[in-house]
């Protein structure tokens, strides 16, 4: 799967990483900067995603489409198609630019908006990586959760760096019955669920 990345993807991802590395070393805004997950976890989620079974793929916060792009390595496989929701337009215009670049466009759908308002509408779905405003995330474990498939994973970034802003719904996860669920300390540490 890795040995399948082009040129061009690996072009764009290391354009993103070298934006990534910038934001957070300056004082661009916190609501301007990519706040992209590290390529380490970006291989860990395409493993984890290239063994779910069938249904439905979604990803809460595509950024600049660097998550996406890993995410379309398994994708490609399965002949399925990743969809991803944004909210802010800059992002939309870069993950386009993104999927365009990475020649990726087949393989994922951009979903512009609300993710909150656009996610009750789901309903096997065997693959969620959430990886946007922490406030959020418990809200999305509450809409999403009943709605994976057995077998199917929920992965959660920032589990260690913003442990405590998203504590509720780790605390609230580890306790749900319906799942199995551990923190695996890479990259930001990623909540990994998956369910029985």
């Amino acid at each position: 799967m890795f040995s399948e990345i082009t040129p061009a993807m690996r072009s764009r991802m290391q354009y993103l990483e070298e934006i990534d590395r910038k934001d957070r070393a300056d004082d661009t805004p916190r609501m301007q900067r990519l706040r992209q997950i590290p390529p380490e976890t970006g291989k860990l989620l395409a493993l984890l995603a290239s063994n779910v079974p069938a249904g439905e793929w979604v990803e809460i916060g595509t950024s600049a489409g660097y998550s996406a792009m890993w995410l379309s390595l398994a994708v490609k496989a399965r002949g399925i198609r990743l969809k991803t929701h944004e909210l802010l337009p800059e992002k939309i215009r870069l993950a386009r630019e993104t999927f365009e670049a990475a020649g990726i466009i087949d393989n994922v759908e951009l979903i512009e908006g609300d993710a909150l308002e656009n996610i009750g509408g789901y309903k096997n779905v065997s693959f969620c990586f959430l990886d946007t405003e922490k406030e959020l995330y418990e809200k999305c474990w509450d809409i999403l959760s009943g709605k994976m498939v057995s077998g199917g994973i929920f992965a959660s970034d920032n589990a260690i760096n913003h442990y405590e802003t998203i504590k509720p719904m780790i605390e609230k996860a580890q306790g749900d019955s319906r799942f199995d669920s551990t923190i695996v300390p890479v990259g930001h540490g990623v909540l990994v669920c998956r369910r029985k």
